[in-house]
């Protein structure tokens, strides 16, 4: 597609969001599921800190942290397993 084309689909669509306006609880849900992936990428830092000693390091990505942060400890758990049982 032309550049012209994609920046008018986008000048459209936020017209019409500004016209219309964006559902306010689509728009809290996204925050807080952003906030829950934000908490569980910081939980992994703070594993991969004190792993080092048994050297435990679970990259750091928007996979991990989404599993860690949507799905708490179980998620966290999960990647622990996957690493050191199945990756080595």
């Amino acid at each position: 597609m032309e550049p012209v084309y994609v920046f008018s689909i986008l000048g459209g669509i936020i017209v019409l969001l500004l016209v219309a306006g964006a559902p306010m609880k689509s728009m809290r849900w996204i925050g807080q599921m952003m906030a829950k992936v934000v908490v569980g990428a910081l939980f992994l830092f703070f594993i991969n800190a004190f792993g080092t000693s048994i050297d435990l390091h679970i990259p750091i990505n928007w996979t991990t942290a989404a599993i860690s942060g949507l799905l708490g400890l179980p998620g966290v758990a999960a990647l622990i397993v996957i690493k050191m049982v199945i990756l080595t």
